[in-house]
């Protein structure tokens, strides 16, 4: 019998005029404690963000989503020194409440046997 364990995750989301608060899902970010892991997986529909905000710039969103990507992941040739933190905190940092473009939902917590398997169920949910 597999152990679940505790996981925590937050829906990224592309808000292309943030004083409308619209928003696109875009991605999920996934973090277990107890096996260390953090996850980040997103797929930038365009037509949607371009449907909210014509002018929106989906190339710099694509350049930004990927750094975000790269942050959890813990790349240290990335330029950012969130990158360089432990997991948790990478987590945390990532997961914060920010009026930006590229923002995420509250924390919501499950249990998974996987958090990889778990990371990619929610992202067949929430975001394809």
């Amino acid at each position: 019998m597999h152990s679940r364990i505790l996981y925590e995750y937050a829906i990224i989301r592309i808000v292309p005029r943030v004083e409308r608060e619209e928003f696109v899902n875009a991605g999920v970010l996934l973090y277990a404690k107890q096996s260390d892991y953090l996850g980040c997986s997103f797929k930038l529909f365009e037509h949607k963000v371009l449907a909210l905000h014509p002018e929106a710039d989906v190339d710099l969103l694509r350049t930004q989503l990927e750094a975000f990507a790269r942050i959890a992941a813990g790349d240290k040739t990335c330029k950012s020194t969130i990158a360089r933190q432990d997991t948790a905190s990478r987590f945390r940092w990532l997961s914060a409440n920010r009026s930006t473009i590229i923002q995420c939902s509250p924390i919501h917590p499950g249990y998974a046997i996987s958090p990889e398997q778990t990371l990619e169920e929610l992202m067949r949910f929430y975001v394809l």
